[in-house]
């Protein structure tokens, strides 16, 4: 569904300070989506910051060449997180996404306004603007630039174009289509270098990401007659390897390359012992409804969760929710 975007451009021409914020762990999107919005309204002439729950990964630094991303009780506390006119959370609607500034929107008299794409939702703000068909949040800033007659900076261009390619698996995944191609081919023309892109976001892993991927690889299991692959990171893989936490991120994706697989999950044993997982499905399994058995949400085919372990338990509870997830085969 199109947004119609006068009402933020109203919000925009009303007040003057900004804070945006996106969800535990950012990715591409959530980062590529700030720093195009950022750049967007300081070209309005606002005053503009980036709080988010979780610090920026060295692999998206690139993103933000003017280090504008902070992170709640680290860069910035509470009280001067409060102090806005407007708080922007862009890709997600989930309080359970958002941990630390969940503090700062129960507590803000600002305005609250949500941009994303995801289905869960749980109305964390005062106004939404939200497109489930849309293939990244990314999207939806390019979008707003245009309906606004917005100039798109280079930087703002890179930042969305990463934020495109990577939720759209660099295009290969079903959400992308002919306005997909559209927009990035815009953003190219505007900046964005897909080639330098790639090198930054997928060639540069360390040493220890690999043999952490090896390891994980080397331990798939199978079930649901080869229809359901699954992956463990346990606290000692981490140790182990040099590893760390987000040098998980895709690992997932590499179960599709199994003849038979309709869908995968990878389990990642925290330190404090909860389980995060991140779904992925390419059949007809909501991999977004299982998520939101668990606490989480996002995709139909692409979704997460956080929720308290013991981790063998929680496990054996991921293997029984997607099992009865997977459709019956004809």
């Amino acid at each position: 569904m199109a947004i119609d975007w006068q009402a933020f451009c109203d919000l925009v021409a009303g007040h003057d300070r900004f804070v945006l914020t996106s969800h535990v762990r950012p990715d591409a999107d959530a980062i590529g989506s700030e720093i195009g919005l950022a750049e967007l309204l300081e070209a309005q002439g606002k005053t503009v910051r980036i709080i988010n729950p979780s610090p920026i990964t060295e692999s998206l630094r690139f993103l933000d060449p003017g280090d504008r991303v902070k992170s709640i009780g680290i860069d910035v506390g509470v009280a001067a997180a409060c102090d806005t006119d407007v708080h922007v959370v862009l890709d997600t609607s989930a309080w359970a996404q958002v941990e630390g500034v969940g503090e700062v929107l129960r507590s803000t008299d600002a305005v609250k306004v949500v941009i994303d794409h995801h289905q869960s939702s749980d109305h964390l703000a005062d106004h939404e603007f939200k497109d489930t068909s849309a293939e990244a949040t990314g999207r939806l800033i390019v979008d707003l630039a245009e309906s606004a007659g917005w100039e798109i900076s280079p930087v703002a261009a890179t930042a969305l174009f990463c934020a495109i390619a990577t939720d759209t698996g660099w295009f290969r995944f079903s959400s992308t289509n002919g306005g997909t191609l559209r927009a990035v081919g815009q953003l190219i023309d505007l900046g964005a270098q897909p080639d330098l892109s790639y090198r930054r976001l997928y060639e540069r892993y360390s040493l220890a990401r690999v043999r952490l991927t090896g390891r994980l690889l080397e331990r798939i299991e199978l079930a649901c007659d080869g229809r359901l692959a699954w992956l463990a990171a346990r606290r000692e893989d981490f140790a182990q390897t040099g590893a760390v936490p987000a040098d998980t991120e895709d690992v997932v994706n590499e179960c599709f390359r199994i003849v038979g697989v309709d869908c995968a999950f990878i389990a990642h044993e925290q330190r404090d012992g909860r389980v995060k997982v991140s779904f992925r499905s390419r059949g007809d399994v909501d991999v977004a409804v299982v998520a939101e058995g668990f606490g989480g949400g996002g995709h139909r085919q692409a979704s997460g969760a956080l929720f308290d372990g013991p981790f063998d338990q929680g496990l054996d509870r991921l293997i029984d929710a997607m099992s009865k997830a997977l459709p019956a085969k004809n």
